[in-house]
């Protein structure tokens, strides 16, 4: 008797169900999308307890006549694909026919539409048709779910608590609301309105509406394209940054995706810009020919393969960078209203008293010809828009932002110089800020070709373990390639003869150990990587610290040097270097203005 058989349809639905609704946040997506295929302009969803007890999805679309309403429930029915060609040429969101038939297989679901020539309302419990009959002719659908998994009660179990579920729901809602800026959205939870825009087509006023106005303030838009792909979306200052990369939004096509090496292409565009642990707000709408991405990846559809990624890579990399050099990123201190003195004798009492001990002047040795000059276009921004932007070539009277003269005038905690000119007062963190400029010096030593180097009076010995020397030998052509010399030694063992003359005298062991424990940390190694992680160990290395004294003539020509830098808004570990009070802030807080 043969033992292999074909399910039926109902089993074979509710296995799918597995990989296409593992929670509420699942339905939403399915049936949001397929109200944007249907053309929707307003689209309306409802929950009650986060979506555990019902999820209602209402549009204005094209709707369906009595004949398509029964034949989307079936399994691989479809009207996105209809030969082996449109499978490589997708541009709807939907196209495996998988969603409703999954979703039908573990719920109740009522549906009414009309594609304004015929009406029709469908019932269906586990995946049964139970009723079909005619309805009205209002143009749209409505889709409601109700007991949700209440065949699979396993699967209730895996449900998570009804925040978590109305969390992931919102987060999604918020994302389709950033990629259909034209459409009109609304999210209801328990009668409580969670969302609602307006569909006028701008997106600005969408990152309004999600994230409020002080982040709305402080978003750019970009543009920009090559051969294959063309580029949109807005993107946070550097300031206004998140914990976590959630708040990265990228589509293809209008697509809603997650792809790590994307995000991973865009944080690293902020490099030096925001610390490693943080990520930006940024909204990135890629279009491209659909035969060069490949979205029949998973069930969800929301992992996708590209073809030329790197041309896109270099892409994103460029057109973030470009813009993140016109701002002028010097965050203002935050100003507080009022303060009582109990609050400034609380802090005072935490303040330990310190001996008044000679130290050590440590300084930092530049050379002028080590500076660099800013290059940048004349940017005016409205509300987060480009709104005139000139190149130096094409006027002289126009000049790029440039920080003017600081002028220090006293240091305090021996840590933050206070600085001022005609625009306002400064608070400069001089660690963070020598490390920029360092950092500078040390790349621009490391991508010179013609290295300076110094000769070791008696050469140094490292000993390393058998897989990190296997890694270090394979790439001691680039650690020759800045400055070293390198000879094997026995078992596991380098002589260095010769280093590059950034490494500071006195530390030399310990810096070259870390270095070449850069190297040996990366088993797929990344040069330029390399060399920039090495630069900013570096220049950690070689500045002056918090607590460190300066004088005011030192703290001056620090100034200068910074003002100088191609960044000189933030360390190479993304902190800020720069913090200051307007003079108009500063009028303000002691009410000399009023407004």
């Amino acid at each position: 008797m043969s033992k292999i058989k074909v399910m039926d349809e109902i089993l074979a639905n509710k296995i799918a169900a597995g990989e296409v609704v593992e929670k509420m946040m699942n339905i939403v997506k399915e049936l949001v999308e397929n109200s944007i295929d249907a053309e929707s302009n307003e689209i309306k969803i409802e929950l009650l307890d986060s979506g555990t007890k019902m999820i209602k999805v209402s549009d204005n679309g094209v709707g369906m006549d009595r004949n398509d309403s029964s034949l989307a429930f079936s399994r691989h029915a479809t009207s996105k694909l209809s030969s082996l060609h449109d499978l490589f040429n997708i541009s709807s969101l939907g196209f495996r026919g998988e969603a409703l038939p999954s979703i039908a297989s573990i719920s109740k679901v009522l549906l009414k539409t009309s594609n304004q020539k015929e009406g029709t309302i469908i019932k269906i419990e586990g995946g049964k048709i139970i009723e079909n009959t005619p309805s009205d002719l209002q143009k749209g659908t409505d889709i409601t779910v109700t007991d949700i998994f209440y065949n699979t009660p396993v699967r209730l179990k895996y449900i998570k608590n009804l925040y978590t579920e109305l969390a992931n729901i919102v987060d999604y809602v918020n994302k389709m609301a950033l990629s259909y800026p034209h459409i009109k959205f609304t999210l209801i939870n328990n009668g409580k309105t969670l969302l609602k825009t307006d569909g006028s087509s701008n997106l600005l006023k969408v990152i309004y509406e999600i994230y409020g106005k002080d982040v709305s303030k402080k978003m750019i838009e970009i543009r920009g394209e090559n051969e294959d792909y063309s580029i949109s979306g807005y993107m946070s200052y550097p300031e206004v940054s998140r914990s976590n990369r959630n708040s990265i939004t990228t589509l293809i096509n209008g697509r809603l995706i997650k792809n790590n090496e994307l995000i991973k292409m865009i944080t690293d565009a902020y490099h030096t810009y925001i610390p490693k642990d943080k990520f930006p707000i940024l909204i990135l709408n890629i279009n491209v020919d659909p035969i060069l991405v490949d979205v029949n990846i998973h069930p969800t559809k929301m992992d996708v393969k590209f073809s030329k990624i790197d041309m896109l890579k270099d892409l994103i990399k460029e057109t973030i960078q470009q813009n993140l050099k016109k701002l002028i990123l010097i965050p203002s201190a935050t100003v507080r209203s009022s303060f009582s003195i109990n609050e400034v004798e609380k802090n005072q009492e935490k303040e330990l008293v310190k001996e008044d001990n000679q130290k050590e002047v440590n300084t930092i040795i530049l050379e002028e010809d080590n500076t660099f000059d800013i290059k940048e276009e004349q940017v005016t921004y409205n509300e987060g828009k480009i709104i005139e932007q000139t190149s130096i070539e094409e006027t002289i009277e126009n000049t790029p932002y440039k920080i003017k003269k600081m002028i220090p005038k006293g240091i305090v905690y021996e840590t933050y110089i206070i600085a001022e000119n005609e625009e306002g007062m400064y608070i400069i963190d001089q660690h963070a800020a020598a490390e920029r400029i360092n950092y500078e010096k040390c790349l621009h030593s490391l991508l010179n070709p013609k290295v300076e180097r110094m000769n070791l009076f008696i050469p140094i010995s490292l000993e390393f373990p058998t897989n990190e020397f296997l890694i270090i030998k394979h790439n001691i052509s680039l650690l020759e390639s800045i400055g070293f010399e390198i000879e094997e030694f026995g078992m596991n063992t380098f002589i260095i003869r010769t280093h590059p003359t950034f490494i500071k005298e006195g530390r030399e062991k310990d810096d070259i150990l870390k270095i070449f424990q850069l190297v040996a940390s990366n088993e797929t190694f990344d040069r330029a990587k390399f060399i920039d992680h090495t630069a900013a160990t570096m220049a950690c290395r070689m500045s002056i610290k918090g607590n460190d004294y300066i004088n005011l003539e030192e703290a001056e020509f620090l100034l200068d040097t910074l003002s100088k830098c191609d960044n000189p808004f933030n360390c190479p570990h993304g902190r800020p270097t720069i913090i200051t009070y307007t003079k108009y802030e500063l009028e303000k807080m002691f009410k000399r203005v009023m407004d």
